[in-house]
């Protein structure tokens, strides 16, 4: 047979280019596609409510992104006759272990196909590399003066010196654990009565208050219940109350020690001549029961409009609401975090030991009339911490703990110690452990707030993770979040936008590899697309987040109400997932889409386009 055969190197869209008559060989590429979508109408509610659209009736979605088998149109010529053949053209695949956030949302894609992952795909969304934290040794000695630094204080003049750009450079300083900002309240003319007891009675005499009976001590000791030794555990009981009833008691307990402060003085004198032989240890198990009112909701704009709109006054990073703020893009609230607490105390009133959800940064106002003192301690020695925690049989995360000051000294831990007095803000950075005792009778309102820079953003994952490992509730949904931070803000720093990219990077992986796992088990996916301010998802027995990809139980089929789980909790159930649907609520083009349009913004180019 006679003829010639020629294929070039080089493939040109079919839709872009015509046959030519001439003799001159050329190639097309066409994409026949494997296999078609199949898509439900998106659910008008979301999974919990009774009017939500039945999972179990959903038509199926064939595996997502589309399957493609790329062909080579290669023209022929035999004996004078003109004709086509095909030859596949072998994808260019990158293993899994190379693709970087160099690679685009199709190389992850491609690579996740087929990737040999046995069993659970359960890499990190943070490099170790890309770490940012400030590098301090806890082998080399400090001497004992140096362990109580300095706290940083900033003393406000001006409207202006509280809006100058410095002051958030200062306060997100990784080296700066804490910050106070003193004489806030007067330079930004913040009305802090509006938040005064008298005030919230007037507002709103019957809200809930929750209430935590504690014993009264020393801020600087931690007695047991027999008084015999300073010790971790610092248990308080709950109950609840109104604004109105704690008012009254807090007046009460005010009026109360005014009347017997003499008496007191005098008690303490009779008690010094009559029991001079008893340990003085002994004495510490005699103590004050007081009432904490914690944990108040100012989040209803309607009830609380003055109160809220005052705090507009605030710099934007300190604000609970404003487009720097991650937290501003959950996209659901969070009660505390993205919304404003109130603390009602009397002297003695106790926030254990603790760093915040996420390990976020905190704005705590005292709005007086009495000061509080506060203890906290860098994020590099929360591990040291953790372990006390642990050798004295309390919870870290969850439980209640009052450190002893003397085991962190002789740990080589240095602790900040300083006074908070009414109107000075305090700022607590990201990752800080603190603990907070009220000196006198006051007021502190209180809440979150997620500067986007790479320290906060490293150290929210890190928690994630963690929390994932110790079986604890993320309350920061970081990869929801994350996933709608790439896709709303310009990032102009390198070290976070790298963070982020990686984190989205492993999302997808995650998603791809799920997906594989589930196609080759037979297990069909079904697309139900997220509705507007629809909150997201944690398994109902583990409490991890679960993103996109939703395995959903009936609970009561009557009510159409079902349950979200993740994998493990799911098959844990049933392990070959029967009745278990599969939702899904992102399709792959889209997180594609969001992952490549997500790049570093040139400060210049963002600070032109914010200027017009």
């Amino acid at each position: 047979m006679k003829g010639d055969v020629s294929v070039l190197g080089t493939a040109v869209s079919s839709s872009g280019a015509g046959i030519s008559d001439t003799k001159k060989t050329t190639s097309l590429l066409a994409t026949l596609s494997a296999s078609k979508l199949c898509t439900s109408t998106p659910a008008s509610k979301s999974l919990g409510t009774p009017a939500s659209l039945d999972p179990l009736k959903l038509k199926m979605l064939s595996m997502g992104f589309n399957k493609e088998l790329k062909v080579l149109l290669v023209k022929m010529k035999l004996d004078s006759i003109r004709t086509f053949n095909t030859a596949k053209v072998e994808e260019q695949k990158i293993p899994l272990c190379q693709i970087t956030i160099q690679n685009t949302a199709a190389d992850v894609v491609r690579a996740c196909k087929g990737a040999k992952v046995k069993e659970k795909f359960k890499e990190s969304y943070l490099l170790p590399s890309l770490s940012v934290k400030p590098k301090l040794s806890i082998q080399i000695p400090i001497p004992r003066e140096k362990l109580n630094p300095p706290t940083p204080s900033i003393y406000l003049e001006s409207r202006r010196d509280a809006f100058s750009p410095v002051l958030l450079q200062f306060c997100t300083d990784p080296k700066n654990a804490v910050t106070v900002i003193r004489g806030l309240a007067g330079s930004l003319r913040l009305n802090l009565g509006l938040f005064s007891t008298k005030s919230l009675v007037e507002a709103n005499a019957e809200h809930a208050v929750e209430v935590r009976t504690q014993v009264q001590q020393p801020a600087d000791e931690n007695w047991d219940s027999r008084g015999s030794t300073q010790t971790w555990p610092c248990e308080s009981s709950r109950s609840h109350t109104t604004i109105a009833k704690y008012a009254q008691y807090q007046a009460s307990s005010f009026q109360e020690s005014l009347q017997n402060e003499e008496k007191e003085s005098e008690n303490e004198e009779e008690e010094e001549q009559t029991l001079p032989f008893l340990p003085s240890s002994e004495l510490k198990s005699v103590g004050k029961i007081i009432k904490f009112g914690t944990n108040i909701d100012l989040s209803d704009p309607k009830r609380w409009k003055p109160q809220l709109q005052e705090l507009l006054k605030l710099p934007a990073f300190m604000r609970v609401e404003s487009v720097n703020n991650m937290l501003s893009h959950v996209g659901h609230t969070i009660l505390g975090m993205n919304t404003v607490q109130l603390y009602m105390k009397v002297p003695g009133s106790r926030t254990p030991g603790h760093q915040e959800n996420n390990n976020f940064c905190s704005v705590n106002i005292n709005i007086g009339p009495g000061d509080c003192e506060w203890f906290a301690v860098h994020e590099h020695y929360w591990e040291a911490i953790n372990t006390f925690c642990e050798k004295h049989g309390v919870d870290y995360l969850t439980g209640s703990w009052w450190p002893v000051l003397e085991d962190l000294y002789s740990s080589n831990i240095p602790v900040y110690r300083f006074i908070q007095r009414p109107g000075d803000l305090v700022w607590i950075n990201a990752g800080t452990v603190h603990w907070v005792q009220a000196v006198g009778w006051c007021n502190n309102i209180a809440w979150n707030v997620g500067p986007l820079n790479s320290y906060q953003y490293q150290l929210a994952l890190e928690r994630y993770e963690w929390n994932e490992l110790k079986k604890v509730k993320s309350i920061v949904p970081m990869i929801h979040v994350s996933w709608n931070v790439a896709r709303t803000i310009k990032i102009t720093d390198h070290d976070t936008f790298k963070m982020i990219k990686h984190c989205l990077l492993q999302s997808i992986k995650h998603i791809q590899i799920l997906r594989e796992q589930l196609v080759a088990s037979g297990k069909k996916i079904c697309y139900q697309s997220r509705l507007k301010d629809e909150p997201a998802y944690y398994c109902n027995e583990c409490d991890v987040e679960v993103f996109n990809m939703l395995f959903v139980t009936s609970e009561h089929s009557a009510k159409k109400t079902y349950v979200v789980h993740c994998e493990d909790c799911a098959r844990a159930k049933s392990p070959s997932l029967t009745g278990v649907v599969v939702l899904e609520q992102y399709r792959t083009e889209e997180l594609m889409k969001t992952y490549d349009s997500f790049t570093l913004v040139s400060f210049i180019i963002f600070y032109t386009a914010c200027s017009h």
